[in-house]
């Protein structure tokens, strides 16, 4: 096991404290060892890779280049089209359409209510 020594410097006093490393001891030369070694070398030359290959051909690879070109010529429309003769759909024309009748703007709340005014006798 190592020891390792600590110094701090506390209010100008010199205090060394000493702590020992606990834990198994590791072995430089065990098979997980050296595969780890070997995996950092490829990690900072860049010949670590990750996941399975593509396969150029298949019918996804197919398929996502068909997805990207769409993308870029701005064919690809996200989500299923909206059903105009739904009840929301109706409901939407007729706010644009009303919208439209009263020059773009649309009151907001209730409607106010007429309010009768009461006769108050006083006895």
């Amino acid at each position: 096991m190592k020891n390792v020594v600590i110094e701090k410097v506390e209010k100008g006093l010199n205090v060394k404290v000493e702590s020992i490393k606990t834990g198994r001891p590791v072995n430089p030369n065990s098979v997980r060892q050296l595969r780890l070694k070997e995996l950092e070398l490829k990690r900072q030359n860049g010949e670590l890779k990750k996941g399975r290959p593509i396969v150029e051909g298949s019918n996804r690879q197919m398929r996502l280049k068909e997805l990207e070109m769409k993308r870029q010529n701005g064919e690809l429309k996200k989500g299923r089209p909206s059903n105009p003769n739904s009840a929301r759909q109706m409901r939407l024309k007729e706010l644009e359409m009303k919208k439209k009748l009263n020059g773009g703007k649309m009151p907001l709340g209730r409607p106010k209510s007429k309010v009768e005014e009461l006769e108050v006798v006083v006895l």
